[in-house]
């Protein structure tokens, strides 16, 4: 959808600035407006998400698939039970455990919920963020917000609100700045409208995790999904998502000079490679930049999307990212990875 507007961008960084931005930015949404908001995952877009008019924007925004469905956000149990036909224990025992949180459960939905917004299908994932301003505007509004990342379809989740403004600015009214994402990725989302329960897309809080919580109807919980057919249940199960401009590889070296012959056969001048590294970090210099990122899957995630960010605004030739540790809470960022890298 071309536009010529310029993207207001509201701060938030004071009790007054952010009651005067939640204000700007409900009475945007209740006119059937797309708005930019901060969430502790990503930057999301969001919309009325009982107003499939303004659904329709977000999809023509991103450039989005029609069949890849968005998240409904609620402030509270209350609202999420109205966007559902059922409300099993599970997901009473994983809202007690997560909410407000990173977690999107899946459920059939409501009638109250468009079409638009489950891209067709019968389910719809609804999750309470923890992000303050969210939940505020939310509140303000009396609505769900749909609202998926607030970028251009397939490319990198915006964790800054310049992030935002790089790629939507000149389509979007308004933007608010709330910093930087404190998780950093987006949500883990759980299927249950499958038996048994299935992870639809791995996040921060993982399967051991939710497994835990949900003690006997846990036991035989899937920690990815299948290959997927038809309607899609959840957003993030693209085979290639959260990618940036530049190619992205992610390898295991033992040392400086494996990466450098690593780099070779992939026909990468070292000078032309943006690397991203946590524990083999090389030091002989002549690589196109080096980025050492915290050796702690929470501390990682937060700084992920920024530095792939950067990568594109640098014009990196090639990423190459060294692999996460095999371990349950990376899980989230393998799968990101994986997908940039496809």
């Amino acid at each position: 959808m071309s536009s010529s507007v310029t993207a207001e961008i509201l701060s938030t960084h004071t009790p007054a600035l952010f009651a005067a931005a939640v204000q700007r930015a409900a009475e945007q949404l209740r006119a059937g407006e797309v708005v930019a908001l901060p969430t502790e995952t990503v930057y999301g877009l969001a919309a009325n998400a009982l107003d499939p008019a303004a659904v329709a924007k977000i999809y023509a925004f991103k450039g989005r698939p029609a069949h890849n469905p968005i998240i409904v956000h609620v402030d509270g149990l209350a609202m999420a039970r109205r966007c559902v036909r059922e409300w099993p224990t599970a997901a009473e025992q994983l809202a007690g455990a997560f909410w407000p949180g990173p977690l999107t459960i899946v459920l059939p939905r409501a009638p109250v919920i468009p079409g638009a917004v489950t891209a067709g299908g019968d389910t719809v994932g609804v999750r309470w963020p923890q992000h303050p301003f969210m939940r505020e505007v939310i509140r303000v509004c009396g609505f769900p917000l749909a609202a998926p990342s607030a970028n251009l379809s397939n490319q990198l989740s915006p964790t800054r609100a310049e992030h935002v403004q790089r790629q939507l600015g000149d389509q979007l009214r308004l933007i608010v700045d709330g910093g930087l994402s404190n998780v950093g990725i987006e949500s883990t989302v759980v299927d249950l409208a499958t038996v048994p329960p299935r992870v639809l897309r791995p996040g921060m809080i993982h399967a051991a995790s939710l497994a835990a919580v949900l003690g006997d109807h846990g036991t035989q919980l899937a920690d990815s999904a299948p290959p997927t057919t038809g309607v899609l249940r959840s957003p993030g199960q693209l085979t290639k998502h959260y990618s940036p401009a530049a190619r992205l590889v992610v390898r295991t070296w033992r040392d400086e000079a494996d990466l450098r012959q690593q780099l070779e056969a992939l026909g990468v001048a070292a000078e032309r490679a943006w690397v991203l590294a946590h524990s083999q970090i090389p030091m002989g210099g002549g690589f196109g930049t080096v980025s050492v990122i915290p050796h702690d899957a929470e501390a990682y995630a937060r700084a992920l999307y920024a530095e792939l960010h950067r990568c594109d605004a640098e014009a990196a030739g090639c990423i190459i990212v060294e692999a996460p540790p095999d371990a349950p809470e990376w899980q989230g960022i393998a799968d990101r990875l994986r997908r940039a890298a496809s």
